[in-house]
């Protein structure tokens, strides 16, 4: 739900809700891949990333479909822009220019772009308290023991978490929108 949120949140469609990072991103930080959409481009992605101010995103966020192009082009024009390496879990991360790659599976493959069901996006982010941060209620993720079942040989924990997404600068979050499958 949180992932979800993250992304396609709406607190006025959902009071329960937060805005996600879809509703956060300003238009003046979009960029098109045109009017119906089309295949993602090296030139477009590097127009996303120029939108970030000052400096580079920490992060781009797209969807396993998206990030396949990302591949592909990278294989295509044979220039590794694409990199692999561990981050400090251990776990192998790929950079693109030196920004962490990272998968969300809710940034849907299933976008109208003009005419175009089938578009996508990627968002580059900047994290911190200048930029996209998380916001908590204070004491954070709160666990209630609510007791024993009757049914069963179990118990049953409320668990608690108040959450909210913020953009301090909207210059902090890019979106690259109307991708296409190649």
């Amino acid at each position: 739900k949180f992932d979800d949120t993250f992304i396609n949140g709406d607190a006025t469609a959902d009071a329960k809700a937060f805005d996600g990072l879809n509703k956060l991103c300003n238009s003046a930080q979009a960029v098109s891949m045109g009017t119906n959409g089309a295949a993602l481009t090296l030139d477009r992605l590097d127009e996303l990333i120029d939108k970030i101010k000052p400096g580079k995103p920490d992060m781009l966020l797209l969807s396993r479909r998206t990030r396949r192009q990302l591949t592909s082009l990278s294989r295509a024009t044979g220039s590794g822009i694409l990199e692999s390496d561990r981050n400090q879990l251990g776990q192998m991360v790929q950079y693109y220019d030196g920004i962490p790659v990272a998968i969300n599976d809710w940034v849907s493959d299933a976008q109208t772009q003009g005419s175009s069901t089938d578009c996508s996006s990627i968002f580059a982010l900047q994290f911190g308290e200048g930029g996209v941060a998380g916001l908590t209620a204070p004491g954070g993720l709160l666990v209630e023991r609510v007791g024993s079942l009757e049914t069963k040989d179990a118990s049953r924990f409320r668990v608690k978490w108040y959450v909210s997404l913020a953009l301090f600068n909207i210059y902090r979050l890019g979106k690259l929108l109307g991708i296409r499958p190649s």
